[in-house]
């Protein structure tokens, strides 16, 4: 099983596999370049921590790299352009960085540990609950990228090392106290009242007056916001997690999955599912998380062998993709035309999707398979459209409707801040917050409690963020009123009735999970701190780096 982009992708990837998953690293120190003992003809892959970097090293870190990315990403880091030679490189000395670290702190792996490990790891990788067999697993995947048994076995003891590496060095940040965290609670849970009066643009649209002249000089003025990027359409097949939920559950039936979801639920469960009001409730959201990740990675695998099918077909063309989604009774959709950095706008894909799609050409017109949180995906080129600005003619509504726009927010903005002056002269005068709204022909909206921990608060709509709302509200003492806020809407100002009360009973019931929630958060920023630290200090004396700080340096 793969770990897919979802919310408990991570813990669920580690406890599977037993691995960690990092994300990646970008260092680049600021001080000058030290050659010292670096670079040289004898000795050409640098040092670190004052030791030289022998080829076998590299060799097994940066092969331990590309099992980890197949395993996360589902292809290989050095085809179809999913990454450069230098960020492959990157991550290579990364790896060399953390396994030599481990070894001056004298962290070891026993061979019990490795197997099981093993065990675990050719178990996630099967399928219907069955372990695949070790020669098996290293004659498909491996042996055809050159990788043998032996790198999968360093690339598991390297990633059970790394795994402790991170809980000795983050250490200090789990060092947390109760009564920090009861001050830390306090501040995130802590709730105003308030009062809010909006200047909504569209209020004000009416009042707006538009001539050709002014809708010609607006369209001029912004031709630039008007230009469409560089477009493609792509054809593609999607093999959906939902199409092997079935096939999903009868594999885990094949296991101990009762047993399974207690000892996750047990490890994880409270912290990782803390919006379930009971355990079994939080052991059937493990359950479902589960089925629908070895269903993804079902699906990937059948996507695997489709795009293994059509790159092996000959000569490469287009026609290719359709006649074999025909063959075996796949559907094949065609998106609209999108941008690289909006991606398709008909459904919802994952970033790769767009990535993948960009990275195609007539010489390269097939890409995938694509990992998205509920499909796979396999993709070829249909049609690709160069950047353009279209003609006034072609979009004249739109620039109508967005220079009303900006003439209602003028408006709506003028309007806010007359409000704000003449209310504090009648606030001054002794008036509510409610009265002075009132006699300004205004509308206040009482909010509901809210605190810094509010994500949502849907009595705003789209008048605002969320954000703007608790910046405004915890940056005004009590009793007072916000300055006018300016937003894409218009704007808005804001009235802070009083803090309330924290509610000690439900703090009391929140605390051991919002300590252990800190503590976690405190030791992976402690280990993320160290390792960007320890980068910029120890991988100066690399090829990678010296090459990194040449380029910065011009």
């Amino acid at each position: 099983m793969i770990g897919t982009i979802r919310k408990h992708s991570k813990w669920l990837w580690v406890l599977i596999a037993g691995l960690t998953i990092f994300s990646f690293v970008y260092f680049m120190g600021t001080g000058p370049v030290h050659n010292g003992g670096g670079m040289n003809s004898a000795n050409p892959y640098g040092t670190i921590y004052g030791r030289p970097v022998t080829l076998q090293e590299y060799t097994e870190a940066r092969n331990g790299f590309f099992i980890f990315y197949w395993l996360h990403y589902g292809q290989w880091p050095d085809k179809r352009g999913a990454m450069t030679s230098e960020d492959i490189d990157r991550e290579t000395y990364v790896r060399l960085l953390l396994q030599q670290k481990a070894a001056k702190l004298d962290i070891r792996v026993g061979q019990e540990a490795l197997v099981t490990a093993a065990a675990d790891f050719l178990r996630s990788v099967g399928r219907k609950g069955q372990a695949v067999p070790m020669q098996q697993f290293v004659d498909q995947n491996l042996a055809p990228e050159g990788l043998t048994v032996v790198d999968l076995q360093h690339f598991l003891r390297s990633e059970l090392v790394v795994q402790q590496l991170i809980q000795t060095l983050g250490l200090t940040g789990a060092m947390v106290t109760p009564q920090e965290a009861g001050l830390l609670y306090d501040r995130e849970y802590q709730e105003l009242s308030a009062q809010v009066v909006f200047f909504a643009a569209s209020n004000y649209l009416a009042q707006t007056t538009v001539t050709p002249a002014a809708i010609g000089k607006f369209y001029t003025n912004n031709m630039a916001a008007y230009r469409l990027p560089d477009r493609v359409q792509v054809s593609y097949v999607a093999f959906a997690a939902s199409n092997y939920l079935a096939q999903a559950k009868a594999e885990w039936a094949k296991t101990n999955f009762s047993e399974y979801v207690d000892s996750v639920y047990q490890q994880y469960g409270a912290s990782e599912f803390p919006e379930a009001k009971t355990p079994d409730e939080a052991k059937g959201k493990i359950r479902e998380l589960l089925i629908h990740n070895r269903a993804l990675a079902d699906a990937r695998q059948a996507a695997n062998e489709f795009a293994t099918a059509l790159f092996a077909m000959e000569p490469v063309k287009t026609g290719n993709f359709t006649a074999l989604a025909k063959q075996k009774s796949l559907t094949v959709d065609t998106t609209a035309p999108f941008d690289a950095e909006t991606g398709p706008t008909d459904f919802s894909a994952p970033p790769a999707f767009a990535k993948a799609a960009f990275q195609l050409s007539s010489d390269v017109p097939f890409g995938g398979p694509v990992v998205g949180p509920d499909a796979v995906y396999v993709i070829a080129l249909a049609n690709q459209l160069p950047s353009m600005i279209p003609g006034l003619n072609q979009i004249h509504a739109r620039v109508v409707q967005d220079l009303r726009n900006e003439e209602a927010v003028a408006l709506a903005r003028h309007a806010g801040t007359n409000f704000h002056a003449s209310l504090a002269v009648q606030m001054a005068a002794g008036k509510t917050f409610a009265q002075s709204a009132v006699a300004a022909a205004q509308v206040p909206l009482v909010l509901p409690p809210f605190s810094l921990n509010t994500s949502e608060i849907s009595e705003i709509g789209d008048h605002a963020s969320v954000g703007q709302i608790k910046q405004a509200a915890f940056t005004t003492t009590a009793g007072h009123i916000s300055n006018f806020v300016p937003t894409d809407d218009g704007g808005f100002v804001l009235y802070v009735q009083e803090v309330l009360p924290i509610d000690e009973v439900k703090k009391k019931a929140d605390m051991p999970q919002f300590v252990a929630q800190v503590r976690r958060g405190r030791q992976n920023e402690a280990f993320n701190l160290w390792l960007q630290s320890e980068a910029n200090r120890e991988l100066r004396d690399t090829p990678f780096y010296q090459k990194e700080a040449a380029g910065a340096a011009k």
